[in-house]
């Protein structure tokens, strides 16, 4: 039995990519990115009602990584494509000999692609595969 494991969401960037390193032993530079996507639908009022979903997108590879902090800004409309990566860990609840511990799981989508779909400045020319850039 094969598995895949891959996310492609189109949404709008909620605030400015950020720089981040890794805690483990490389340190290694990373970025990190919010993106919203919207979902409508009708309620059982039969009204038309949007819900908003964040996601959290980290970029380890290096050269993607720069370009999204060089090219993308808070509200750039952008594709990203990659798989979702889970972090779980213990986490103390309250202080002192008795104070338990909560497992959390954060979720998030380590990306392969992240595309600009913003057409400001462009000349109409839609990028194909065998353009290099990034976006």
């Amino acid at each position: 039995m094969s598995y895949l494991n891959s996310v492609t969401i189109i949404g709008f960037v909620g605030a400015d990519p950020e720089q981040r390193q890794a805690r483990n032993n490389n340190g290694s530079k990373f970025t990190v990115l919010s993106v919203a996507t919207q979902r409508s639908g009708k309620n059982t009022d039969d009204e038309w009602v949007s819900k908003v979903e964040w996601h959290r997108v980290a970029i380890f590879r290096p050269r993607l990584s720069e370009a999204v902090l060089t090219n993308i800004k808070k509200g750039a409309h952008v594709l990203v494509e990659g798989s979702l990566v889970s972090t779980t860990y213990e986490r103390a609840n309250g202080k002192g000999k008795k104070a338990k511990t909560n497992k959390q799981t954060f979720w998030c989508i380590r990306a392969d692609v992240v595309r600009k779909l913003d057409r400001s400045g462009a000349s109409g020319h839609a990028p194909g595969p065998s353009d290099a850039s990034p976006f």
